[in-house]
C-alpha cells in the first residue's frame, strides 16, 4: 500500500471516529437534563444554578432540571453525577472545591477530577473581601501588614470552617504578606460575622454577597477584594492585584463538566450553549449582583488545564494551612 492510499485510509479512519460524536451532538438533546448541583437549595450557588437552568433550557429545547445533592464540600453529588451514563443527560456542577481543593482536604474522594470528566465550560468566579472592624486602627492593607508584622499572631480571623475557602483565602494571604495571623473557625459565615462585628474578631475574608449588606450599613470595613480588579458590587474597594499582590488573588470558581466518555459532539453543543447562557443579560446582572465574574472564554481544553493547575495550587495551600476534613 502507498504513502497515498496510507494516509487517505487514516483520514477516513478519523471521519468514522468522529461521524457518531458529531451525529450525536446533532440530535442531543431528545428528554429533560439532569443538572447536579452537589450543594443544599436555598444559597447564591442554588439560585444561579436555577437560573442557568432555565436560560440553557429554552436554549436546548429540553427541560434541565436542577438536583440537590449536598455532603462533604460537594463531593458527595458529584461523585453520584460523575458515575452516570455519558449521555449528556447529566450535567456536573464542579467548583474548585470539588474538583482542587477536596481532594486534599477529604481522605476518601473516590474520582479524579481530570480523568473522569469532560470540561464543558466555566461558568463565574467569586473573589473574596477583606473586611475588618469598623474600629480597628487599620484602614488600607498596607496599613494592616504593617500592624500584623508588628504584632505577630495577634490578630485573629474568621472563617466559615477550616479548609473552606473563608480560610484559605487567608492563609494565602499570610502567605503572600508574610505576616501571621491567628486563626478562629466557625461553622459557617453567619456566627463568623456576628463575632467579627461584636468586635471579637479581627477580620474576615468572605463573599460580596455575604458581607455587603453589613459593608453598606457601616458594621464592616472593607480593605481589598482577592482579585485583580475591582468588583462591579464594590466600585470603591480595590483588588489586591491593584495592590501589588498577585500571590493573594484568589476566587471561588464553577465549572460545567459531563462524564468522561461523553461524545464530544453533546459537549460542544452544550458547550455552545453555556457561552450564550453566562452573556444572557439576566445571567449577568445575577453574576454581578453576587459579586462573581463571568468566566467566558474558559472551556474545553483550556478549563481542563485549568483545573489542573488548580488542583496544584490548592493542594499546596491546603498543605500549607494545615487543615484536613474527614
Amino acid at each position: 500500500m502507498d504513502k497515498f492510499c496510507k494516509k487517505a485510509l487514516a483520514g477516513l479512519w478519523v471521519v468514522a471516529a468522529l461521524a457518531p460524536a458529531d451525529a450525536a451532538g446533532q440530535t442531543w438533546p431528545t428528554r429533560p437534563i439532569s443538572f447536579v448541583v452537589p450543594f443544599t437549595p436555598g444559597g447564591i450557588t442554588d439560585s444561579n444554578s436555577r437560573l442557568l437552568a432555565k436560560i440553557l433550557s429554552d436554549k436546548l429545547g429540553q427541560p434541565v432540571v436542577v438536583e440537590n445533592r449536598p455532603g462533604a464540600g460537594g463531593s458527595i453529588g458529584v461523585e453520584a453525577a460523575v458515575r452516570q451514563p455519558p449521555d449528556g443527560y447529566t450535567m456536573i456542577y464542579g467548583t474548585s472545591g470539588t474538583q482542587a481543593a477536596n481532594l486534599a482536604l477529604y481522605k476518601n474522594i473516590r474520582y479524579d477530577p481530570v480523568k473522569d470528566f469532560v470540561p464543558v465550560h466555566a461558568l463565574s468566579a467569586t473573589p473574596l473581601v477583606l473586611v475588618v472592624h469598623p474600629e480597628r486602627p487599620f484602614k488600607t492593607v498596607p496599613a494592616l501588614i504593617a500592624y500584623a508584622k508588628a504584632h505577630p499572631g495577634q490578630l485573629n480571623f474568621g472563617s466559615a470552617g477550616a479548609g473552606t475557602g473563608t480560610h484559605l483565602s487567608a492563609e494565602l494571604f499570610q502567605a503572600t504578606t508574610g505576616i501571621r495571623m491567628t486563626h478562629v473557625p466557625y461553622k459557617g459565615s453567619s456566627p463568623a460575622l456576628t463575632d467579627l462585628m461584636a468586635g471579637n474578631l479581627d477580620l474576615m475574608f468572605d463573599y460580596a454577597a455575604v458581607v455587603l449588606p453589613f459593608v453598606q450599613a457601616g458594621k464592616l470595613r472593607p480593605l481589598a477584594v482577592t482579585s485583580k480588579t475591582r468588583l462591579a458590587a464594590m466600585p470603591d474597594v480595590p483588588g489586591v492585584g491593584e495592590l501589588g499582590l498577585p500571590k493573594a488573588e484568589v476566587s471561588a470558581w464553577s465549572a460545567v463538566f459531563l462524564p468522561a466518555q461523553t461524545p464530544p459532539g453533546i459537549a460542544k453543543r452544550l458547550g455552545d450553549a453555556i457561552a450564550q447562557a453566562i452573556a444572557d443579560p439576566e445571567m449577568l446582572q445575577a453574576t454581578e449582583k453576587f459579586g462573581s465574574l463571568p468566566l467566558k472564554d474558559l472551556r474545553d481544553a483550556r478549563l481542563g488545564e485549568f483545573v489542573k493547575t488548580e488542583m496544584v495550587r490548592w493542594r499546596e495551600l491546603v498543605q500549607a494551612s494545615g487543615a484536613k476534613l474527614e
